[in-house]
């Protein structure tokens, strides 16, 4: 199974999420800051974080920013807080998902395993296809999982990648942001606009010169996103 580590500051937090991911078959590592976290990371192959908004030292959004400056791996973001405009927070610096204390650990088990099926789609067990997806100058290849614009490559996180790969699969497709919140996330969508929305800038900023005037990740209003046809 898969190496976690979980960051907070509440080490009964901690040891709890140990208990109900080691009964799922995983590796537990443990840290109490930002900085322990990001020390860990350094050393140790580890496959997906857990990391709290709140904490010394180094808090959970500073640290995420720099996890975010050399790794993409799967970042769920606990917090007290539920308002969504700290939710948005989580997601535009890089975070993969959120979940709001108090919570079910089911709840944070299943987030896990979602995740971490997102993650290990592009990595080498998925091997099988070999398609190339390409709209002028953006180009997505499946095998090697990469994605280059004008021969340059950018860097996605799995989520990114994976709404990309469906819209380039799917060209001249509009998808609404429920069709595409519940095509990547394999849950219903509810509340899905703001998740959604934050992930396609990201995707923008990412593909293309001038964001506000798209080339390849279009919007058609009132219905959904779409990649055209070139």
């Amino acid at each position: 199974m898969a190496n976690i580590l979980v960051c907070d500051d509440d080490r009964e937090i901690v040891d709890a999420i140990e208990i109900y991911l080691n009964q799922d078959g995983h590796s537990i590592f443990k840290a109490y800051d930002g900085k322990q976290a990001i020390d860990l990371l350094k050393k140790e192959e580890i496959h997906l974080l857990i990391m709290d908004v709140m904490m010394p030292k180094l808090d959970g959004i500073r640290a995420t920013l720099k996890i975010r400056e050399y790794s993409s791996i799967p970042i769920i973001m606990l917090s007290a807080k539920s308002e969504d405009t700290d939710k948005i927070l989580g997601l535009n610096i890089g975070a993969d998902d959120y979940i709001t204390k108090p919570f079910n650990p089911l709840e944070l088990v299943a987030r896990v395993k979602s995740n971490l099926r997102r993650y290990t789609s592009l990595g080498s067990l998925n091997t099988e296809s070999k398609s190339v997806y390409q709209v002028g100058g953006l180009v997505i290849n499946d095998d090697t999982k990469q994605v280059t614009v004008d021969g340059e490559p950018v860097k996605m996180t799995p989520i990114e990648y994976n709404i990309l790969l469906l819209l380039m699969k799917n060209q001249g497709r509009v998808f609404s942001i429920d069709q595409i919140y519940e095509s990547i996330w394999n849950e219903d969508a509810i509340g899905a606009d703001n998740t959604v929305a934050v992930h396609i800038r990201h995707i923008r900023e990412k593909i293309e010169i001038n964001p506000r005037e798209p080339r390849y990740l279009k919007v058609v209003w009132g219905v959904g996103y779409k990649i055209d046809k070139q």
